[in-house]
């Protein structure tokens, strides 16, 4: 499995996660939101941020289903989706994720005739248990 790499910026968003809270970064200055997190506002360039609470419920924007040959890491659970999810809090940000059965399942636990552009999904959290807490989905019809 590959860990996201954690850099000074983005690294309130992993903190969060570990609580199992959605927070999405946003200016300080003129409230917008941003993702994924940077230093500084693209909007009015304050270099002040508020990490916002998400309700962690989105829908489905779009969805790949990889299949082998793929990085050595995935080809043995492959096939397995990638979804880009719409944050109903704000539909301009969109994070990349998976679609599982469960906050610890299998990342081929959903078959990937369940997913629909638009299908409502939820946050849920897994601790890897190599210092790092992944934000997953699920579907919220399942």
């Amino acid at each position: 499995m590959l860990l996201p790499v954690q850099d000074d910026d983005g690294a309130p968003f992993w903190t969060y996660a570990a609580r199992g809270e959605l927070r999405v970064q946003a200016c300080a200055g003129c409230g917008e939101p941003r993702f994924p997190p940077r230093p500084c506002c693209p909007h009015c360039g304050s270099f002040d941020t508020d990490w916002r609470l998400m309700s962690g419920r989105g829908r489905i924007w779009s969805y790949v289903v990889p299949h082998p040959p793929l990085l050595p890491s995935y080809a043995d659970v492959a096939p397995y989706n990638v979804v880009l999810v719409e944050l109903a809090d704000d539909p301009r940000i969109r994070l990349v994720g998976n679609v599982v059965a469960a906050p610890d399942a299998a990342l081929d636990s959903v078959p990937a005739e369940r997913l629909r552009i638009g299908a409502a999904v939820r946050a849920v959290f897994w601790d890897t248990g190599e210092g790092v807490t992944l934000p997953r989905w699920q579907l919220e019809r399942p």
